[in-house]
């Protein structure tokens, strides 16, 4: 009798995020492992500041997305 084997497939953990500006209340979507520093396209306000890894959300995240 042979048993078949599930194949696992890794799930990335980066995700795309809706981020809401918290001077000016636009949102915006941003990846959560950026790697540079995302700024808000209406205000400029600084939304993501990136580390080693996982980025710093400074906005309000409304919903990740997928």
């Amino acid at each position: 009798m042979v048993s078949k084997f599930k194949i696992l497939v890794p799930q990335p953990r980066s995700r795309f995020l809706l981020v809401r500006c918290p001077v000016c209340g636009n949102e915006q979507v941003i990846f959560s492992h950026a790697t540079f520093p995302a700024r808000c396209l209406v205000c400029g306000a600084q939304l993501v500041e990136p580390t080693g890894g996982k980025a710093k959300i400074l906005g309000q995240v409304v919903r990740v997305l997928g």
